[in-house]
């Protein structure tokens, strides 16, 4: 399959950014005084491109594939989980489809090589390029063809859901592994500072999962580009959502990353355009320890700090309603000027 990787062009507009910092600082408040949230409310003004931005039709895409890898134990939950947890969420048992419905986002789950056949309904996308990708420790996660494949995947999907905004979750066991892996190939990282528990792995089993992607990273030491990187490391459902993240970008939408997997998504398409990462929010930091450093090398600051470690797009989730308090602050909150308040005396 040949696609074209779409342009992200630069958000650089000076002129817009003092428009919507000027706004900020004119509401009836000290200066600063509503902290990362007047940051929030530039931001998304600058994605969108107004300086009234309002969040519309949000789409919560929950991407969802096997891992090869998964039989060399690097998982404290066997590969079955995934097909499991995929019917979990569209029964609306999980924790992101309480929260999608809490806060009114559309949820889409998309079968990128899950390792199951589901039964057709509403909220469930069939885009399975394989029943799961290979072991990696052994030989290429994905050949180039199905890598470019869940890409366009992902872009044609984003293509077709309304709004300005999507927010990235994913269900895969073993792609923290993937996640890991990407990070330290990519971002040149220490693959052992790359690498937590997972689901939940003991002392035990994190020693073994981190020889295990070491073994890994050493196969695929020639994949150093992005694309290389991505196809001989990761999953289906992380290639389907850096298609995702490239489209919204293009789009000018706002994306809000979730936890590490979803980051790690971000990470292959800001390498591919450097300019997807103006468009990103980071809706919290995981205990998972590469999530910390890959927010670093993204040069993101996550809106909240809850010890989550769940993915799902749970963590974004949670965040959306700062999201759309920013947009409200902007359009809502008085002015010195329209409320009559006396500005603070700075003589």
């Amino acid at each position: 399959m040949t696609f074209e990787i779409p342009a992200v062009p630069d958000l650089d507009d000076a002129a817009l950014s003092a428009r919507l910092q000027h706004l900020i600082d004119g509401k009836t408040k000290p200066l600063g005084a509503l902290g990362r949230l007047e940051a929030l409310a530039v931001r998304l003004g600058s994605i969108l491109g107004t300086d009234a931005p309002s969040l519309t039709a949000p789409q919560m895409v929950v991407c969802a594939g096997d891992h090869g890898l998964a039989a060399r134990g690097v998982s404290a939950y066997p590969s079955d989980v995934t097909w499991q947890m995929v019917e979990n969420f569209l029964a609306g048992g999980a924790a992101v489809s309480v929260l999608a419905r809490q806060h009114g986002l559309a949820l889409t789950v998309v079968d990128c090589g899950v390792r199951h056949d589901f039964a057709p309904r509403d909220g469930l996308l069939i885009r399975k390029v394989a029943a799961g990708t290979a072991d990696a420790s052994v030989e290429p996660a994905m050949t180039a063809e199905q890598c470019r494949t869940a890409i366009a995947n992902g872009m044609a999907l984003l293509r077709d859901l309304p709004g300005n905004a999507v927010l990235l979750g994913e269900m895969g066991i073993g792609n923290s592994s993937a996640a890991a892996m990407l990070l330290a190939r990519i971002a040149d990282q220490d693959i052992d500072a790359c690498t937590g528990a997972g689901t939940g792995l003991d002392a035990t089993g994190r020693a073994h999962k981190r020889m295990v992607l070491r073994q890994a990273l050493e196969r695929h030491d020639g994949a150093t580009a992005p694309l290389d990187a991505l196809a001989a490391l990761g999953g289906f459902e992380i290639a389907t959502l850096v298609g995702v993240v490239l489209q919204a970008a293009h789009e000018r939408r706002v994306i809000v990353l979730d936890g590490f997997i979803a980051s790690a998504a971000v990470l292959v398409a800001q390498a591919l355009r450097p300019q997807v990462v103006h468009r990103c929010v980071a809706a919290h930091e995981s205990v998972e320890p590469g999530h910390r450093l890959l927010l670093n090398v993204l040069g993101l600051e996550p809106l909240l700090q809850l010890d989550l470690r769940l993915g799902e797009g749970s963590g974004a989730a949670l965040a959306w309603p700062l999201l759309e308090s920013a947009c409200r602050i902007l359009s809502e909150m008085a002015s010195f000027e329209s409320a009559g308040v006396s500005k603070q005396d700075k003589s």
